[in-house]
């Protein structure tokens, strides 16, 4: 396999997803993990035509035996790893007083536990290739809605995780993440409802004009993945429409 790699976490639907496409429509293979077994057959669907370009494997980020599992079986299907792009995410959205303590662990689990997990088992196969890890933040990470802990919590353990692999793996290995803010999503969910419509509001509030898209997010990604931009690791890029800049008064 020439092509370069990247494997992509919670890959079926959302950002992932629409990541997996876009990479594939730029010539890299891309080893799809999703734990979700019917985004799974629905994003395998979707891009069938793209193999033996893409790999689709069931994976829970949060059980080791499990990305050990799927390391290995990238390895195999594609003989290297180039990138990982940790996207696999959980949220739920429950005051203090109602959030469970499993909840709270499943945030964690998937959100940053499993970036470390992913990252532990792929850094032997990236430092081969001098490869990159990219993984998602989010603008939740430095401000807050009310009732998102767990989420929040874990996306601000991404940020410092970033930077702590980037000065643990360097030169071999880079390391970034990126801050999305509203990113538009609607219509690349599990059993294809129609996209939210969105209203003149929802835009006209964003400094740049609109709601973010998920090609927002995959173009940053192509640009991080770019060998020419190797001067780049350690950092948080927020893409947020400028909305984490704004000043709010009621």
């Amino acid at each position: 396999m020439d092509k370069k790699t990247v494997i992509i976490t919670g890959a079926g639907q959302g950002i992932g997803r629409a990541t997996a496409e876009f990479l594939l429509n730029h010539d890299y293979a891309v080893s799809i993990w999703e734990n979700n077994p019917d985004a799974l057959a629905e994003v395998q669907t979707e891009l069938a035509a793209a193999l033996p370009d893409a790999q689709f494997l069931r994976c829970d980020v949060s059980d080791e035996k499990s990305v050990k599992k799927a390391v290995s079986d990238t390895v195999k299907h594609f003989g290297r790893i180039d990138a990982l792009i940790n996207n696999a995410a959980v949220m739920q959205e429950k005051s203090l007083d109602e959030l469970t303590f499993a909840e709270w662990n499943e945030a964690i689990g998937v959100n940053l536990s499993g970036a470390f997990l992913c990252a532990k088992y792929a850094v032997p196969h990236l430092r081969e290739n001098r490869g990159t890890i990219i993984s998602l933040c989010s603008t939740r990470a430095f401000q807050s809605e009310p009732d998102t802990f767990g989420y929040s919590a874990s996306k601000g353990g991404i940020f410092a995780l970033t930077h702590s692999l980037a000065m643990s793996l360097g030169p071999d290995v880079r390391a970034n993440c990126i801050s999305p803010g509203w990113i538009d999503v609607s219509g690349l969910k599990t059993g294809h409802p129609d996209a939210e419509k969105l209203s003149t509001a929802d835009h006209s509030q964003h400094p740049a004009g609109r709601v973010g898209r998920p090609a927002d997010i995959a173009r940053m990604i192509l640009f991080l993945l770019d060998d020419a931009n190797d001067f780049i690791t350690g950092q948080n890029f927020i893409i947020d429409g400028g909305m984490t800049r704004k000043m709010i008064y009621v």
